[in-house]
C-alpha cells in the first residue's frame, strides 16, 4: 500500500480541526460582543400585532411626513409637514436616540421649533455613526410615532 494513503485520515482530521477551531472562534467573538439586548417585548408584540397594525394605519391616515437629519455638531433636526405638504407648526416633539450597535447607549432628545415645521434637537449625539431615533410628535390632538435611522458624521 502506498504511504501517501496512510496520511489521508490525518489530513482529513486536520482539516476538520481547522473548521472546528474557526467556528469556535466565531462563536466566542459573537458571544463576547453581544450587548445582551435582544428585545423583551417581541412575544407580547406578536400577540397584539393587530393593535400595532391599527396604530400604523392611524399614523399613516394623518398624512404627516417627517424627515430627520443631523447637524455637523451631531444635533438631530426634524422637518414635519402636514398632509398637503405644508409645514406643521406648533407640534410638541420628543425623541429617544439609541445606538443600534455596540454598547447600549440611549440619549433623550427634546426639540424646539426654530421656524414653522422645523424642530432642532437640544441634545448632541456624542458618538459618530448610526442612531435609531424613536420620535413622538403631537399636534392638534393627534400623535405621530415613528422610528428613523440617523447618521451622525
Amino acid at each position: 500500500m502506498n504511504k501517501r494513503w496512510n496520511l489521508y485520515p490525518w489530513c482529513l482530521a486536520l482539516g476538520m480541526g481547522v473548521v472546528i477551531s474557526v467556528n469556535m472562534g466565531m462563536v466566542y467573538a459573537a458571544l463576547s460582543t453581544f450587548p445582551g439586548i435582544a428585545g423583551s417585548d417581541g412575544f407580547d408584540l406578536s400577540n397584539h400585532y393587530d393593535k400595532v397594525l391599527s396604530r400604523v394605519k392611524q399614523r399613516d391616515d394623518l398624512g404627516w411626513r417627517l424627515t430627520v437629519a443631523a447637524t455637523p455638531e451631531g444635533r438631530p433636526v426634524i422637518e414635519l409637514t402636514g398632509p398637503a405638504g405644508n409645514a406643521l407648526a406648533g407640534a410638541r416633539v420628543m425623541a429617544t436616540a439609541e445606538r443600534p450597535v455596540g454598547d447600549a447607549h440611549t440619549t433623550p432628545v427634546t426639540f424646539i421649533e426654530t421656524v414653522p415645521g422645523h424642530y432642532a434637537g437640544q441634545a448632541t449625539l456624542d458618538e459618530k455613526g448610526q442612531w435609531d431615533i424613536a420620535i413622538t410628535a403631537s399636534a392638534g390632538g393627534h400623535d405621530f410615532v415613528t422610528t428613523r435611522r440617523l447618521i451622525a458624521r
